[in-house]
């Protein structure tokens, strides 16, 4: 029998998801201002750092135009051919995201390396100054993108404003080196060590949407421990074919075979199966058939022997 469980945790969701779009739509705006602000103040400045940081903004604002319409696009109802809705639209808008930041750090990594070759003066108070008010405005953003991280597109989003914050870090600190000592080097490293940290960060995003992609089970759910807690229910002699996996990065979805003592009291262990699953572990899409032992082919008496 499949059925829908747990309208609140529904209800919260799609208010999550109405406030991420909304959050998402206030970072593209600000992001693509001073993505063009900031490649100017680099070209003037000759920074790498500030040019490298106006890229990941420039690119952030498609990443983040891409997330908004997914987050849109995810609500929409089921369709008799989409019959799952389109919520998964916000994994694979998190996982172009992530590839998209891996082609932008290599672009930078190239970049780097070059400048060791070929050193250029940069001019230090400039990028002090642009630095110092992109680190601000992308704290500013981080905060905002940062209330709500459940969902893998928001979080693909938080990735890239993760770039252009520690960008903005580097910036900063290259500025503040190159006024002091000269040292025009230092932009480069800088460059390198912050894109380290991004390739880990969007290897880790990358890896967890794989995940709904390939409908393995949540992270944060055992589902041994599910199928134990289902098969202890009163009524329920054992529980086979159970499967656990995300719908979106938000709602997950369980179907299982149920092996009853007595089908005549199926409605009311149905509802409590599905308010335990709902309350515990927020699983509130579930497919649950019900069997005799002699559907399944195996005596009352050899199941509760075997202790399934």
């Amino acid at each position: 029998m499949h059925s829908h469980a747990g309208h609140a945790h529904t209800s919260r969701a799609e208010e999550s998801g109405r406030r991420n779009a909304r959050r998402l739509q206030l970072a593209l705006a600000i992001t693509l201002g001073f993505a063009l602000i900031e490649a100017v103040a680099g070209w003037l400045a000759n920074s790498l750092a500030l040019l490298g940081d106006a890229g990941h903004m420039l690119t952030d604002s498609s990443a983040l135009a891409l997330a908004a319409i997914a987050s849109v696009l995810a609500r929409r109802p089921a369709t008799t051919r989409l019959t799952y809705g389109m919520g998964r639209l916000e994994v694979i808008a998190a996982m172009i995201n992530a590839l998209f930041m891996l082609a932008v750090v290599a672009g930078i990594i190239y970049g780097a390396l070059m400048r060791f070759g070929q050193p250029v003066d940069v001019n230090g108070p400039l990028v002090i100054v642009v630095g110092s008010i992109g680190l601000l405005l992308n704290l500013a953003l981080f905060r905002v993108l940062s209330h709500d991280h459940g969902d893998l597109n928001t979080r693909g989003a938080l990735l890239h404003v993760l770039g252009d914050l520690l960008g903005s870090v580097a910036a900063v600190t290259s500025g503040v080196v190159i006024w002091w000592t000269g040292w025009s080097l230092i932009d480069p490293v800088l460059s390198l060590l912050i894109c380290l940290l991004i390739v880990a960060a969007s290897l880790k995003l990358l890896g967890r949407a794989l995940r709904v992609v390939m409908e393995g089970v949540p992270p944060h759910l055992e589902i041994e421990e599910i199928g134990m807690r289902m098969a202890a229910t009163d009524g329920v002699l054992s529980v086979h074919d159970l499967h656990v996996w995300n719908l979106s990065s938000s709602e997950v979805a369980l179907s299982a075979h149920i092996v009853l003592r007595d089908m005549s009291g199926w409605p009311d262990l149905l509802a409590r199966l599905r308010a335990s699953l709902a309350d515990r572990y927020g699983i509130t899409h579930t497919t649950l058939q019900p069997e005799t032992p002699e559907a399944v082919g195996v005596p009352i008496g050899d199941i509760l022997r075997s202790g399934c």
